[in-house]
């Protein structure tokens, strides 16, 4: 089974820092730049970008929700068409970055809020995926949801997704909070290997759901993330894509 690591990143703005991008490069497969609606500003994507194409890592858009303050993870209203244009603008976004460093854009990957909405919005999934087909682009998304069936009727080429350091609820859907808790690296990394090999993991209330795990994602904004990054890649090192 192959698998790739992914990461969120490239949400800094200004001043401001979030996470360790550049150190956690070299443990991860795909990088998911911000483009400047939840996060991000231009030097900070162009930034992400050089240090993507230095470490020969694959550069993929995360576009969001325009609610920096919230940082995505809050829920909007929004119509099959606004979601296609608003995923769109930021590809758009990010592709001048691309195109000024010689590299191609390898997918998109939906954020927070908007990717919990496509799990169970047709109009969301549908408006994303609008986006995927127009741009050419795969996308990396959710399993056993309205997101994968949207995908799978309309031919978006997509991988599903398992955090390395987010809970999940009793319907084996990821827990978005607005702070990222701790997690220790050899947890994170039985968590999973179970999910890679298993196709399972355990619910905060001890359940056994059913996941898949195409992509690992590790962010970037979780305390402790190079090491989480670290002990993710070291136990998929017979997996990885």
């Amino acid at each position: 089974m192959a698998v790739s690591i992914n990461c969120d990143m490239g949400e800094a703005f200004g001043i401001y820092r979030m996470g360790d991008d550049a150190a956690c490069m070299p443990y991860i497969t795909h990088a998911n730049v911000a483009c400047g609606f939840h996060a991000s500003d231009p030097k900070v994507m162009w930034r992400t970008v050089r240090d993507a194409k230095h470490h020969g890592i694959k550069i993929g858009a995360h576009p969001g929700l325009p609610d920096r303050e919230g940082f995505g993870r809050r829920e909007m209203k929004l119509s099959r068409e606004e979601v296609a244009a608003m995923v769109l603008y930021q590809c758009g976004a990010l592709l001048g970055f691309l195109k000024a460093e010689g590299v191609s854009m390898s997918h998109l990957k939906p954020h927070g809020a908007l990717f919990g909405m496509a799990q169970k919005e047709e109009a969301v999934a549908d408006g994303i995926a609008d986006a995927a087909l127009a741009l050419d682009l795969p996308v990396i998304g959710f399993s056993n949801c309205v997101m994968e069936d949207v995908f799978k009727a309309r031919g978006v080429e997509h991988q599903c997704e398992f955090y390395a350091d987010l809970d999940y609820d009793d319907n084996g859907r990821q827990i978005i909070t607005m702070h990222h808790d701790p997690v220790t690296p050899a947890a994170a990394a039985e968590k999973v290997l179970r999910a890679v090999e298993n196709g399972t993991t355990l619910s905060i209330t001890g359940k056994e759901v059913a996941v898949k795990a195409d992509s690992v994602c590790v962010h970037s904004d979780t305390p402790g993330a190079l090491e989480v990054a670290k002990a993710v890649k070291a136990a998929l090192h017979e997996h990885l894509s």
